[in-house]
């Protein structure tokens, strides 16, 4: 009985040494998007390289981080996003710079008149080929 309460204690000194739940994040190269048409009631889904933008409409959506957490973690998968309105005028309006979470899509979707983006996951590859970098271009 002594013998499992010590190997007890030494298991319960190990667990307190290591922090529950705050693994590190991992990066991922690409975010997946949702995004509704209000207008027409369609939903697309849409990936998007990280520090790239790809156009929804009259939104510009560019993601500057995407992370999700090892499996041996519970699921959390985070992007921040910069979302920019192309106006009437053609002048460009941010209308969203922050934190979205594929587990919680209503709480920080960018919500738009007419457009609705929101977070689906983070990816580590896409039938999408990657951007060319601006020294290959011709």
């Amino acid at each position: 009985m002594k013998r499992h309460l010590v190997w007890l204690g030494a298991l319960a000194a190990i667990g307190c040494m290591a922090p529950a739940g705050h693994a590190q994040p991992i990066p991922n190269p690409l975010a997946e998007f949702a995004g509704l048409d209000k207008i027409t009631g369609r939903i697309i889904k849409f990936d998007v390289y990280i520090d790239e933008t790809v156009q929804f409409g009259a939104l510009q959506v560019t993601p500057r981080v995407c992370n999700t957490r090892p499996p041996t973690e519970a699921a959390q998968t985070d992007a921040f996003v910069e979302v920019d309105e192309i106006t009437i005028d053609r002048s460009v309006r941010r209308i969203f710079t922050g934190w979205m979470f594929a587990a919680s899509p209503g709480l920080n979707a960018v919500e738009h008149p007419v457009y609705d983006v929101w977070l689906i996951d983070c990816k580590t590859s896409s039938p999408v080929a990657p951007p060319v970098p601006a020294a290959a271009q011709p």
